[in-house]
């Protein structure tokens, strides 16, 4: 690459370490390896069949062509409906606009929002993107180390301290990438109490993760618990997780008309719409019965439970029981200093990483990744025969270090 011709905001970030190992994967299987991928976060279920079926229906009745840059008023509609239904929220289509994913809406909302002096709050561990999406967009991502003995959490005193005249956005994730970390309606009290005492940062919420939790009651919704952040708050989500509609590319943003039409303006000069045929997928899957969706989180929450218990009986790794979402990040630090077989010390949450990729064949991603080290994250989202495999693997390999 010739860096004269690549702008500064570009060579400011690095590639998606999740993308990453999802390429290598690609190219071990391609090589006949024998690999446990335990690093990619994608739902292995299939699209629900009448959610397929919806997709195939709109193919034959013609609705293949381009849509309103914001999204359908069908499925913004479907949208509106699902938030007020099952978070308390009230939004007009206006207030809605549909994009290429959950990650676009994301990226998108810092574009129009973020400039040079800008700062934007991280909590850490946090999804690989949100730093490098404010670096893209000129901005300085400002990350707060969240403590295990905290469960990961975001604290009301390290979000204060962290809070200049300079910070424009929170970004909240919950439960989140990569700890499953969730957040109950008292602790999103406190931390709305902050967030009133500094009118200046809006809030981005990452809500792609919501309907996958482990807790015996879900909390209410930020905004219902403060309803003077709504004019300050971008509502993100999407249909991927929930509804395992990775490659149908749907996401999706609700909040204040300003920001929503400088999205819109945005995307009509870079994407324009979303696919006609996955809006009317998604359309059927917000307004149909989810009735899979327990039995998935059932699962779900048999796998976490699997790989918790197997990873726990590993010298040297310890593992925390996520309340959602489908990641693990056990602690590695045991395994910081042990020599492995052929003599290479490991000095790195990442070289434990690599040494159980050519070890044990398991392939999982290191915590420096995400900010918070030594740990590494492995996804629970395959069966539990998988994930059984994986730790047998991961345990023989540690067996062989001294």
């Amino acid at each position: 690459m010739n860096p004269s011709r690549i702008s500064r905001r570009i060579r400011r970030i690095k590639p998606s370490p999740s993308s990453a190992a999802a390429d290598r994967f690609a190219v071990l299987r391609r090589e006949g390896k024998d690999i446990i991928n335990l690093a990619i976060g994608e739902p292995d279920f299939d699209t629900p069949a009448h959610i397929r079926k919806a997709g195939c229906e709109a193919i034959e009745r013609g609705q293949t062509r381009y849509t309103p840059v914001a999204g359908t008023l069908a499925l913004r509609q479907a949208i509106a409906a699902k938030l007020e239904r099952e978070n308390g929220l009230r939004y007009e289509p206006g207030e809605i606009i549909v994009t290429c994913g959950a990650k676009h809406a994301l990226f998108n909302a810092l574009s129009v929002t973020v400039e040079e002096g800008h700062e934007v709050i991280v909590p850490a561990p946090f999804w690989v993107s949100y730093p490098d999406m404010v670096l893209a967009c000129d901005g300085s991502p400002v990350t707060i180390a969240c403590r295990e003995e905290d469960d990961f959490r975001l604290t009301p005193e390290a979000l204060e301290a962290a809070i200049t005249p300079a910070t424009r956005w929170l970004v909240l994730n919950s439960p989140t990438n990569p700890t499953g970390t969730t957040y109950t309606t008292a602790q999103l009290r406190e931390l709305a109490d902050v967030l009133m005492r500094h009118p200046q940062v809006m809030v981005l919420l990452d809500d792609i993760y919501e309907h996958i939790r482990f807790d015996d009651a879900r909390p209410e919704h930020l905004l219902v618990v403060e309803p003077g952040l709504r004019d300050r708050t971008l509502v993100v989500n999407g249909v991927s997780k929930t509804y395992a509609m990775t490659g149908w590319r749907i996401g999706y943003a609700a909040g204040p008309k300003d920001i929503i039409a400088a999205l819109d303006m945005l995307q009509s000069q870079s994407t324009s719409g979303v696919s006609s045929v996955s809006q009317a997928a998604a359309v059927v899957a917000l307004d149909s019965d989810a009735s899979f969706l327990p039995e998935w989180v059932a699962l779900y929450r048999q796998r976490r439970d699997t790989a918790v218990r197997m990873l726990n009986d590993i010298p040297g790794i310890r593992a925390r029981s996520p309340g959602g979402a489908f990641y693990l990040y056990p602690h590695c630090g045991g395994l910081i200093g042990k020599r492995t077989p052929a003599g290479k010390v490991l000095e790195t949450d990442n070289d434990v990483v690599i040494y159980l990729l050519e070890a044990g064949g398991v392939m999982v991603l290191a915590g420096s990744a995400y900010g918070v080290s030594p740990y590494f994250r492995m996804s629970t989202a395959t069966s539990v025969e998988q994930i059984e495999e994986g730790c047998r693997r991961i345990a023989r390999a540690v067996a062989q270090l001294s």
